[in-house]
């Protein structure tokens, strides 16, 4: 199941947060240490670093990913951020393809089924929260990404239009049924 149960307690500091990374030189590992030296100190903020894991960002240990070096390139920046929350957030995705436009309580009640219940309605209301905060962050405007580890389809073959008709071989037998049919 692609669904990230990881949250925030507060959203405010979604773009602040984002948009000091984009400010930053990419660490070996992102930290508790290096959210500090970003200025960001609530105890809240941490959890900002199972968002990042969840989004792909970096990896269980901490050690920045492809993607979070691709997320400084302050031209696609919030495109690549919009890839990685549709790879996240897939079940949702494939529930609603623009899940991204749900309001809060939509995307609540879609997580609510998709967590079956397993979640109280205070974690399925903060997760529905990041999710939207995040998605508002997000540019969702440019094509998706196509996936890279699908096949490419064959060229479609030559529509049956273009394909001379060939003319079938009848032995003297047929023939002679069709004429007396008529």
């Amino acid at each position: 199941m692609a669904l990230p149960t990881t949250y925030l307690l507060t959203t405010k500091n979604i773009e602040p947060l984002f948009n000091a990374i984009l400010g930053a030189q990419a660490p070996e590992r992102f930290s508790q240490k290096f959210l500090q030296d970003l200025e960001f100190t609530s105890s809240n903020d941490r959890l900002f670093i199972g968002l990042l894991k969840a989004l792909g960002f970096i990896d269980d240990s901490g050690t920045t990913k492809q993607r979070y070096f691709d997320f400084l390139d302050q031209t696609r920046s919030r495109q690549i951020l919009a890839d990685a929350i549709r790879e996240a957030y897939d079940d949702l995705f494939r529930v609603n393809k623009e899940a991204y436009k749900l309001s809060e309580e939509e995307i609540k009640n879609k997580l609510k089924t998709l967590t079956r219940g397993e979640k109280s309605d205070n974690v399925v209301g903060l997760m529905a929260k990041t999710f939207k905060a995040l998605c508002d962050y997000a540019v969702w405007d440019a094509l998706p990404k196509e996936p890279t580890d699908v096949t490419k389809p064959s060229p479609s073959p030559t529509p049956l239009e273009q394909i001379p008709p060939q003319p079938l071989a009848q032995n003297s037998r047929s023939s002679e049924k069709q004429t007396s049919l008529h």
